[in-house]
């Protein structure tokens, strides 16, 4: 063990120093080797010992970025281009980057990420080698440079920037004359080449030993960081549509050229930045960013993904050769996609599920990174927008008050300054905090003093003093940069945190409280097959990359259903929803509360059960059991009829005679096809000849694809019905049901 601890000392020697407020001289470094002696608790302690480096602790800071994808895929509607587009399918007239810059600021992002080559190798700015780019499309009569604009708008706002500039270029793959994969010998090239008539302000130079297109990449990233302002992140995507000639990638020589240019910048996907290992938004319940590696990260040409669970627990690090600080970034889309594609058939997350990932993420040692593609007018789209304000809006008023802000403790956590903390370091490891008055909170936030003392929480917990006992209101596992914790809102004048497991004595630099605005959601009504009724909160709309979070769950700890059958208006004090109940027709009423505060009124009709309904014919697309789907109670699948023209039907046999005075049509709503905006009912003794009892019209089906519902004259008693198309919305020739509800008398 003494050899073990003497190893430990000589290694540290090589990293740099800092103090503790107790004046005990610390060894820290971004990156730890291991040694083959090292026994686990000395891993350990070196692993206590891997803090960010300044350029990752400012990114760290930023907490909430922006991304913006834009390009020829803005006006194709691809999510990926094949490089062989025409530059003038750029079709764009209009740009304000003003306006996105205002919306990023609104929502408190603090930089934007923008996507100045994106795969297809279509260029954003006036570079001088190339012309697959904005210099051959009509913007501005060729003149338009977007990455100017954006940086204009940048410092004018505030906000940093960030250049993607993707590796993988189909154009310089596809062209006759391109670059990428040309096999091309490697030879000492001087960054940047020069080009007449083009000279640069900043007059550093580079030689580099490349081929072709590692020259062609590094004359564009002098390009990028010298005449576009500080840029403060690099972000290389690891994606490869296509591959040539056995390309391999200089980042050494990337890597050399960014430190030199753009000294405050981190690289994603390289050493300082990580993919957090999926684009939907998902978090881990523990986000480690002290990353075991098998070699040293400043000395790998390239970096894979580390898409599994678990990446820094301690059964992890005793396999690594090397301790690495390497943060990750929580990306997705605001929209279906990441490039625009279109204002009604792409979906906007809503700001509860923005909201929500802001907390997760930021709250969950890790930066959120949302995307938000402009649309074919150079603008965000006004929905886009609104998201963004509802969102900074939310954190503004969630974050900006400290309700410990007058609380007496331990100083250091208290005094909201992150450059102070308090060192835990007897054995009861807790801090306790004590207000004035009693408080009413939901959410707190703790932060470690990682520039120091690394992250060195495992498990936490968080009481509050309830009944003259301490009881525990959260827990989670590390915190690390930040760690937001959210439960059901408590009112108390003491609270204390709590560590149980760490890695050597762990450093808070800050604890505050605060509280988050319930905002009950809109609710959800709905009945299966066998007549159980289920009332759940909304779900958004929004089908690209499922993270399978309840957004609204995670945000309203105190929530509660309160629901009527008797058609009268839901209160505090109506039936508590707590189990699905069975209800054969009728109409279900239902709200949401929390506290005091209540949600909207949300209703449904039930028609009569369905179970035992059977398609007897139609002009399916499908098999027979293809036709089920108009009333299997999911609204989510869909029959679909043939593409001959527009009268199409479907048969049902009740399995009894019914009295129905009515009926509800849902349209499917994956895509416009199929809405039947004209129709008729038909009733029948038998199944085969058959009367027509009433026509029917529904108007702007493809704008606004809701349920909608027909009430007949008079009521009728059959067992056999068929509903029949005669017009199909915008023309189509093919009719489509999702839903389909007969109300009794």
């Amino acid at each position: 063990m003494k050899n073990s601890f003497a190893y430990i000392i000589l290694t540290l020697l090589i990293v740099s120093c800092s103090k503790t407020n107790n004046g005990l001289l610390m060894q820290t470094s971004s990156t730890i080797s291991i040694d083959s002696n090292d026994t686990k608790d000395s891993i350990i302690i070196k692993a206590a010992h891997v803090v960010p480096t300044k350029n990752q602790y400012e990114a760290l800071k930023n907490e909430f970025i922006a991304f913006i994808h834009f390009g020829p895929n803005t006006f194709t509607r691809m999510e990926w281009g094949n490089g062989m587009e025409d530059p003038k399918i750029f079709d764009l007239k209009n740009l304000d980057t003003d306006q996105w810059c205002e919306a990023m600021k609104a929502a408190n992002m603090k930089m934007v990420i923008i996507t100045v080559k994106h795969h297809d190798g279509f260029v954003l700015w006036q570079s001088r080698y190339t012309k697959h780019g904005v210099m051959s499309t009509e913007f501005q009569e060729g003149k338009g440079d977007i990455l100017k604009e954006l940086s204009a708008s940048c410092q004018k706002y505030g906000i940093k920037l960030g250049l993607y500039l993707s590796p993988a270029d189909l154009y310089q793959i596809e062209s006759e004359e391109g670059l990428y994969g040309n096999l091309s010998e490697y030879s000492d090239r001087v960054i940047p080449r020069p080009v007449e008539g083009r000279p640069f302000k900043n007059k550093t130079t580079f030689t580099f030993n490349v081929d072709d297109y590692n020259e062609y990449f590094l004359n564009q990233l002098f390009e990028l960081l010298t005449e576009y302002g500080p840029v403060n992140e690099v972000w290389f995507d690891g994606a490869h549509p296509k591959r040539k000639g056995g390309q391999k990638y200089n980042y050494f020589a990337w890597k050399e050229l960014i430190s030199t240019l753009a000294p405050e910048a981190v690289v994603f996907g390289k050493q300082d930045i990580r993919w957090c290992g999926n684009e939907s938004g998902a978090t881990r319940d523990t986000e480690w960013n002290i990353i075991p590696y098998e070699a040293n990260p400043h000395e790998m040409n390239s970096f894979t993904d580390i898409m599994q669970e678990d990446i820094g627990s301690r059964e992890k690090l005793y396999d690594a050769k090397y301790l690495h600080y390497q943060q990750a970034e929580t990306n997705t889309s605001i929209r279906e996609g990441w490039f625009y594609r279109d204002e009604t058939l792409q979906k906007v997350r809503n700001a509860d599920d923005v909201f929500d990932m802001y907390e997760r993420s930021v709250g969950g040692n890790s930066t959120f990174l949302l995307n938000i593609p402009p649309n074919r007018d150079g603008k965000f789209s006004d929905e886009d927008v609104r998201v963004l304000n509802e969102v900074g809006q939310r954190i503004n008023e969630t974050y900006t008050t400290n309700l410990f802000a007058e609380a007496l403790g331990a100083k250091n956590v208290l005094d909201d300054d992150i450059t102070t903390f308090e060192l835990l370091d007897t054995e009861e490891k807790n801090s306790v905090i004590e207000t004035k008055a009693p408080i009413t909170i939901n959410r707190i936030v703790i932060q470690e003093a990682i520039t120091t003392h690394s992250e060195r929480v495992e498990k936490h917990a968080v009481d509050a003093w309830l009944d003259n006992d301490w009881k525990e209101i959260a827990a989670a596992t590390n915190i690390g940069y930040k760690r937001i914790l959210r439960f059901a809102e408590v009112t108390s004048n003491k609270f204390r945190v709590r560590v149980l497991q760490s890695r050597l004595s762990p450093a808070i630099s800050n604890i505050t409280a605060h509280y988050y605005k319930i905002r009950p959601p809109q609710l959800s009504i709905t009945r299966n097959l066998d007549g159980l009724v289920s009332i759940q909160p909304k779900k958004h709309a929004f089908g690209w990359k499922p993270h399978g979070e309840d957004s609204s769950g995670n945000l309203n700890k105190t929530l509660e259903i309160r629901y009527t059958t008797d058609s009268s208006t839901p209160t505090k004090d109506s039936k508590l929803f707590e189990e699905s109940f069975k209800m054969t027709a009728g109409e279900v009423k239902a709200k949401a509360f929390a506290k005091n505060v209540e949600g909207s009124e949300a209703s449904k009709k039930l028609g009569i059960l369905k179970n035992s309904w059977k398609s007897l014919a139609s002009d399916s697309f499908e098999p027979e059991h293809f036709d089920i789907m108009a009333f299997d109670e999911n609204p989510d699948t869909y029959w679909k009829s043939k593409e001959t023209g527009s009268k199409h039907h479907l048969n049902i046999d009740f399995g009894e005679h019914k009295t129905i005075k009515g009926f509800a049509y849902t349209p499917q709503r994956h895509n416009a096809d199929g809405m039947i905006e004209k129709g008729v009912i038909k009733i029948s003794n038998d199944g085969i000849v058959w009367t027509i009892l009433e026509s029917f019209e529904f108007g702007n089906l493809i704008n606004d694809p809701v349920t909608r519902t027909h009430q007949f004259e008079k009521e009728v008693t059959t067992r056999y019905i068929r509903i029949e198309s005669t017009v199909i919305a915008g023309g189509k020739k093919t009719a489509a049901i999702a839903e389909l509800d007969f109300f009794e008398s």
